[in-house]
């Protein structure tokens, strides 16, 4: 495996980041060269999600590391934390995912929509990994189109009480709080804070999963689960603020699909340099040469194309239809480099003490959550023509 500071850098990225984001890619990076690579094939056959890395990335500060120090994140700028996420999916996409879910999908909207002591209770907690969180938004029958949810809130006294079904949800079982969105009596979408212990809030996780096996994938019920007037984010109203949310996991994973990409193209690259076939190393043919500069090219304009998007969003002025262009395609282009690793391996390639089939499976899951390769097509469609096709004929 080559050392940090050789890995994939074809047009000197490296010399773009400042010492602190190396240092964070880094530090994230050992850890998971040390805790992650050497056990998580067993891991994911197992289908269990290694649990003793969540203390260690918490004290690391990888939950949440672009919120404010004052509520005991890293305080870190969004290029940092890009590579914190890059570096955790070089791993595996189901280690990346946990710490995303975390931070961008329930740390972030209780930092963006809740009340100064709600961020008090959760996100010091949430960034040391002592607390747990996980986000309800997709349902059975509501998973591209949000809007289309059936999960309810009314009003009861003082409360609220809440029912539905949310299904495909990352650290469901693993939860302390579930960030759950719901429509009110008039139909308006609102963030509400809710403990799994309570009654009639059931989980099920989800074990037939062929992708994202290290991964904890669960089906929350909530049958008139009542809860507090406290448990609302108060500035968690509209789809538009869910929609906000997913923004910003959608950036962390365009990020981290660089890092399965790295992960396959060094493996191959590794093994056709050694591997001989027909008196020669497979490296020296033109078919593999092809392959692997192919791949090279899709991880480098990955890395430019991040990199801009992180510097963008560290200056205020990156636009979510930016963000569904990165997360299409470098997702995508994860994808597409595991598969021609994979082939490149040969018989190898399928088994688990190489990662390629690994990161083979996982991606087909990322391209598809947080918004499909498909939505994202027609979110930046609708950007550059005007026109909504959006439930259009085709």
């Amino acid at each position: 495996m080559p050392a940090i500071a050789e890995r994939v850098d074809y047009f000197g990225i490296e010399s773009l980041l400042s010492e602190d984001e190396r240092l964070a890619r880094d530090t994230i990076a050992r850890l998971v060269d040390r805790e992650v690579i050497p056990r998580i094939g067993r891991a994911w056959l197992a289908g269990e999600f290694p649990r003793d890395l969540i203390p260690a990335l918490g004290d690391l500060r990888a939950y949440g590391a672009n919120l404010p120090a004052e509520y005991g994140c890293a305080g870190m700028n969004n290029v940092a934390y890009g590579l914190i996420m890059q570096e955790l999916e070089r791993g595996d996409s189901g280690v990346r995912s946990f710490a995303s879910v975390q931070g961008a999908l329930v740390m972030y909207p209780i930092y963006e929509y809740g009340t100064e002591e709600q961020r008090r209770r959760w996100l010091p907690a949430m960034a040391a990994g002592t607390k747990i969180g996980c986000f309800g938004l997709t349902e059975p029958t509501a998973g591209s189109d949000p809007a289309a949810m059936q999960t309810r809130a009314r009003r009861s006294g003082a409360g609220w009480v809440l029912t539905g079904t949310k299904m495909w949800i990352t650290n469901g079982s693993l939860a302390d709080v579930a960030v759950v969105w719901a429509k009110d009596e008039q139909d308006e979408i609102r963030g509400f804070l809710v403990d799994p212990k309570l009654p009639g809030f059931a989980v099920h996780d989800i074990h037939t999963k062929a992708s994202m096996r290290a991964s904890v994938t669960s089906e929350l019920v909530l049958d008139h689960v009542e809860v507090p007037g406290d448990a609302v984010l108060p500035k968690a109203v509209g789809l538009g603020a869910a929609l906000r949310c997913l923004t910003q996991a959608r950036y962390g994973i365009a990020w981290g699909a660089i890092g399965a990409a790295i992960a396959c193209y060094e493996e191959a690259l590794a093994y056709a340099r050694d591997r001989v076939a027909f008196g020669r190393p497979i490296a020296a043919t033109q078919l593999i040469q092809e392959r692997l500069v192919n791949m090279l090219a899709e991880i480098t304009k990955a890395q430019l194309l991040a990199y801009h998007l992180g510097r963008l969003k560290d200056a205020g002025r990156l636009r979510y239809t930016q963000v569904s262009l990165a997360k299409r395609n470098n997702v995508r282009a994860a994808l597409i480099i595991a598969r021609e690793a994979r082939a490149i391996l040969g018989g190898y390639g399928i088994t688990l003490e190489y990662h390629a089939m690994r990161h083979a499976a996982n991606p087909e899951t990322v391209d598809t959550y947080e918004g499909t390769y498909d939505v994202h097509t027609l979110i930046v469609g609708r950007d550059i023509t005007g026109f909504d096709a959006f439930g259009a004929a085709t």
